[in-house]
């Protein structure tokens, strides 16, 4: 019955494209984003965000959750969440600067967003990849970059009421 529950909940948040960055995934060596599926025997199965195409991540790919990367500041780690929180700001809910981009140019872009970069540890490179994955996410229509509700893990008192 959770299970069923479970399943039901991911069904809806995919139709209302409600993700989370964790289940946002980047392979190294394919282009775009990637949603998370399954688990499979040999790996994960996942389905490109662009063309919806499914494939296997097998064990030996460099798989990376979006939620699990940052952005180095001279202070301190800036979670990729508020880095596109702040694009989308910036842009009003519109797609962020793409294409061929004078590095100068992403450069001061970039610095408007993220103002204190760690300049010798993000590359033009970095920057590059951030914008492309917004401008995914946003063509996507996944632009909610708020910090995910935990759950609260439920007490003796509400085990009772749930058995009873």
């Amino acid at each position: 019955m959770r299970q069923n529950k479970y399943i039901l909940i991911l069904w809806i948040q995919f139709k209302l494209k409600i993700m989370e960055l964790k289940d946002i995934l980047s392979i190294s060596g394919y282009s775009g984003l990637f949603r998370y599926v399954s688990q499979a025997r040999n790996g994960i199965i996942v389905e490109g965000l662009e063309d919806k195409k499914r494939m296997i991540a097998y064990a030996h790919y460099r798989v990376v959750s979006l939620g699990d990367i940052a952005i180095y500041t001279e202070e301190e780690e800036v979670p990729l969440r508020e880095v596109f929180k702040k694009i989308f700001e910036k842009e009003q809910g519109g797609p962020a600067m793409g294409g061929k981009i004078d590095e100068k140019q992403l450069k001061t872009y970039f610095e408007q967003i993220v103002p204190h970069y760690d300049k010798e540890k993000v590359h033009v490179s970095d920057m590059k990849k951030v914008l492309n994955w917004y401008n995914i996410l946003q063509r996507n229509g996944i632009t909610n970059f708020e910090e995910p509700e935990k759950a609260e893990p439920a007490t003796d008192e509400q085990d009772t009421n749930i058995k009873s």
